[in-house]
């Protein structure tokens, strides 16, 4: 099974000796593997770039020294000489581990140089079990390596080492061997060389020999060969292996992800867009929200208050398209305010329809959260961030095993955050605890479990008049600060989520996945609405919302069921998921709306009393949805590959009325989500890929005449070309697409005066993305993105809104973060960041009434990283630049002022 992002369980790097002893004018290749022996752990430091622990290993040959093949199978040698009285070997490659080099890596091996080795050549040699990767430098023995899994590719870090080929690039080869996709070796900045090797099927199989003569080798077996070798008899010692933990930091650029296919996939294989946003990126950003993170790869918010959950705008369309660890999580992204990070891993950002995989949502995107997950290693960080506007925020961070054979780990991230804001009166508190267990039942069978607990007290936003503010007024200007709201008012939730993960291997080609979550979530607001229409220019209609009898109830229920196997149908190679979800979400609340004072926006008198009571809503809403999916990627040649997908869901919504029971309804609905994709590969860095995909979401109510709204669907035409440059280094990715949205609810005309709709509205965007991530030198980081949207009704029963835009869609809008960090001399650890971020200009409404003018916001950021220490100093909105976000009809989200913090962390 793939783990997640940023986990380093799995990373093994066996510790083998291969000598070739000559007996007279005989030469007999005798394999020696280190016998289990008793080892001090606790002299092991668990300072500097790597951890290591000794952990018995049962996946590869345990045969212990033979001279001949017959009497391997038959002999078993109970002693092994020492090391140091064994012969050098005569030639070849046959490789010896001295003595006192085992000691160093057994004792040593997590502390770092401070003297830079130089690699002067890389050399691939094919093997009988794959190939040799030899780093070729005399002074191999200087090294110390840090290694970890991510989905299909097994990367090395060597923290005190430099690639120095002749040519002054680094080193790529691409398919050496069948079952290696790629092997790159290239410098990470300039203290720390990278070693990245891609399987074809799944990561592959690592170990680490030393050769006197050549320098640092790396013997490399693909995933689809490990199951070949014989596991040991009952009568063998299990040989003892050297597991090298530790986490991959800096490179912003992730080869693969799984939100498009529900498999960890190369980005390359992938005939979709789809963006993977790392932590180190929006760590460095000092990003205290998700919209934060996702600004450098021009991701909108919609509604940017404070008040209001994760709600964005991607390809021209709001999305509340939120996953968590790949399961819906949309009312956790809507209704429980906005995304703490400090448990996420990293971010993927999935454009277009995904109804295929997850059912009915919004067409323009899918965000997925993934979460840390627990190490094999004692791991421990904390920080406190403190800013303007009296911003602080600790977080810690912990992880480990919690039993001496590490199948039961656990992950700790606690986190509380304060701030006051620009906005009178305004204060916002969220806490954060997500304590996570993982559980490895046998090899192939484990399961995690996840609990989350959020808390969010603070005051809400409404916006402020566009009169006044982006608009003229004859009275001047409306106070950014000026709060419409009174004093007391609240917007209160807390949310407590419990989920598993089950993963079972059946071989190397099936597995099983079925997770589950729910998110209880309660919630209580008590604030004013405001009507957003000036009186005189400068009086504000109010009305009271408040919960009454409790906090409200919005539960969320989501299971996924599904098998991956991989098979070959008339030669072509098959990658099959298959499954079923189910997916509930229960609304309950007891809401009254009321009467307020109106508020002078110019001379605003707060503490008005609540008048009587004029309406009030108190139901019960559940929606519930059955799916069942299936995809196929299929290998046609090594270079050319389809998607194939299909999901149908049956869906229904039930609304109780508990005030008027003749308002209770339930409305069945069913549909069918296609998806074809196919990518070519002229060369093995570029794809050229087009794909069209299909989405739906349910439209509640009915027509006049009674009939049933049908749902909305939304149809996308992507086509595309993704490139790995840089010797893997860097990717990007330029998309064409068109999306139309089909049967959206739209006024009837023949009854102007009432709220009854009929479905002959249409919307389409249409547009050109470009999306840069990765490394551009050893040190110098970026990520960036550019988008033209055009946006806009194409279909409607009011006539005169054809041809309008989209509201809160720019035609341009483009972002970038880079970083550099100096990694030698006295600089070393000191990095700086600059980010550039361009919003067009953006209509208000569907109706283009106003428009919020466009701007450029720039942040910068200066930090120093050395040992176990962090300090970071991050501006935002350097220069002032006031700008708004549009809210709704006429109303509009000023956005912070240049604000500064500071963060200190530590961890090791």
């Amino acid at each position: 099974m793939s783990n997640h992002r940023g986990v380093c369980n799995g990373c093994l790097l066996s510790l083998v000796a291969s000598v070739s002893v000559g007996f007279g004018s005989n030469l007999v290749k005798q394999e020696l593997t280190l016998a289990q022996s008793p080892v001090n752990k606790e002299a092991m430091p668990a300072a500097g770039y790597a951890y290591a622990s000794l952990v018995r290993k049962t996946s590869v040959q345990s045969a212990l020294v033979t001279k001949s093949k017959a009497k391997r199978e038959q002999t078993l040698i109970s002693e092994v000489r020492q090391l140091n009285s064994i012969e050098r070997p005569l030639s070849g490659t046959s490789y010896v581990l001295k003595a006192n080099r085992v000691k160093n890596f057994i004792v040593q091996i997590s502390q770092a140089t401070t003297d830079v080795v130089s690699v002067t050549d890389v050399k691939v040699n094919n093997t009988d079990k794959g190939i040799d990767l030899i780093l070729v430098t005399p002074n191999s023995d200087k090294l110390s390596v840090s290694g970890k899994t991510e989905g299909n590719s097994y990367i090395v870090n060597i923290p005190n080492a430099q690639l120095q080929l002749a040519n002054g690039e680094s080193f790529q080869q691409s398919k050496p061997v069948a079952g290696i996709e790629r092997i790159t070796v290239a410098n990470a900045d300039a203290n720390t060389l990278r070693v990245t090797v891609v399987g074809e099927k799944g990561a592959p199989a690592v170990e680490l020999f030393d050769s006197q003569s050549e320098g640092l080798v790396f013997g490399v077996t693909p995933a689809v060969s490990t199951v070949q070798q014989p596991t040991p008899t009952p009568k063998q010692q299990p040989p003892i292996e050297l597991q090298v933990i530790g986490e991959a930091e800096g490179s912003y650029n992730v080869p693969d992800a799984t939100t498009a296919t529900k498999t960890p996939t190369p980005l390359l294989d992938i005939p979709q867009s789809i963006q993977v946003v790392p932590r180190q990126s929006w760590e460095a950003q000092g990003a205290v929200n998700a919209i934060d993170a996702l600004r450098s790869v021009g991701v909108i918010q919609a509604f940017n208050s404070p008040s209001n959950g994760d709600v964005f705008t991607i390809r021209g369309f709001q999305t509340t398209n939120i996953l968590h660890n790949g399961l819906k999580d949309y009312v956790g992204g809507a209704t429980t305010g906005q995304t703490q990070l400090n448990d996420i891993e990293q971010i993927e950002v999935l454009r277009g329809p995904a109804s295929v995989l997850y059912g009915q949502g919004n067409p323009g995107g899918t965000i997925n959260f993934i979460t840390k997950q627990p190490l094999s290693e004692p791991y421990f960080a904390a920080s406190m961030t403190v800013g303007s506007y009296s911003l602080y925020q600790p977080t810690l961070d912990i992880s480990g095993p919690l039993n001496s054979d590490k199948t039961l780990l656990y992950r700790l991230n606690v986190s509380y955050f304060n701030t006051e804001s620009f906005v009178d009166f305004f204060n916002s508190q969220r806490y954060l605890i997500a304590p996570v267990v993982s559980w490895q039942i046998d090899p192939n069978t484990k399961v995690t479990f996840e609990t989350e607990f959020r808390y969010q007290h603070q005051f809400p936003r409404t916006g402020l008049p566009a009169v006044g503010t982006v608009l003229s007024n004859p009275n001047g200007k409306i106070p950014l600060s000026l709060n419409t709201l009174d004093v007391n008012a609240k917007n209160d939730t807390s949310s407590v989520l419990l989920g598993y993960n089950f993963e079972h291997r059946f071989n190397d080609n099936w597995y099983w996945v079925n997770a589950f979550k729910v998110r209880f979530v309660g919630f209580l607001r008590d604030s004013a609405n405001s009507v957003p229409i000036l009186l005189n220019d400068r009086t504000l209609r109010r009305s009271e919302q408040t919960d009454i009898g409790g906090p409200g109830v919005d539960n969320e229920y989501a299971l996924d069921n599904h098998v991956t196997g991989k098979f070959k149908i008339g030669g072509l190679q098959n990658e099959l998921v298959a499954g079923f979800d189910l997916y509930r979400e229960l609304n309950i609340f007891n809401r009254t709306m009321s009467q307020i004072g109106s508020i002078d926006v110019f001379n605003p008198v707060y503490g008005q009393p609540i008048g009587a009571v004029t309406s009030r809503l108190n139901q019960k809403t559940i929606n519930d949805d059955i799916g069942l999916y299936v995809q196929d990627l299929v290998t046609l040649a090594p270079n050319l590959k389809l998607v194939l997908g299909g999901r149908g869901d049956f869906v229904q919504s039930s609304v109780t009325n508990f005030i008027n029971s003749s308002l209770n309804n339930t409305q069945p609905d069913q549909a069918f989500s296609p998806r074809v994709g196919l990518v070519y590969q002229p060369i093995q860095p570029i794809s050229l890929y087009a794909s069209y995909s299909q989405s739906f979401s349910q439209n509640i109510g009915t027509t006049f005449g009674g009939s049933l709204f049908k749902p909305s669907t939304g149809t996308q035409y992507e086509v595309g070309v993704k490139g790995d440059f840089l010797s893997g280094r860097l990717s990007s990715t330029l998309a064409l697409y068109q999306l139309t949205l089909s049967n959206v609810l739209t006024p009837d005309p023949n009854r102007p005066t009432t709220t009854f709709q009929i479905q002959t509205g249409e919307q389409r965007s249409r547009g050109i993305e470009l999306n840069v991530t990765g490394e551009i030198l050893p040190g110098w980081n970026v990520i960036a993105s550019y988008a033209y949207t055009d946006a806009q009704v194409t279909k409607d029963s009011n006539l005169s809104t054809i041809g309008n835009r989209l509201p809160n869609v720019p035609f341009n809008s483009a972002s970038l973060w880079t970083t550099y960090t100096f990694s030698k001399s006295s600089l070393q650890g000191l990095g700086f960041g600059l980010g550039l971020f361009y919003v067009g200009q953006r209509q208000g409404d569907l109706n283009n009434a106003f428009s919020v003018p466009s701007y450029l916001r720039t942040d910068a950021a200066v930090y120093y990283q050395r040992d176990h220490l962090g300090i970071a100093l991050n501006f935002k909105n350097l220069f002032n630049v006031q700008y708004f976000t549009p809210r709704t009809i006429q109303l509009v989200y000023p956005e912070d002022p240049f604000t500064v913090q500071g963060t200190v962390s530590w961890k090791f």
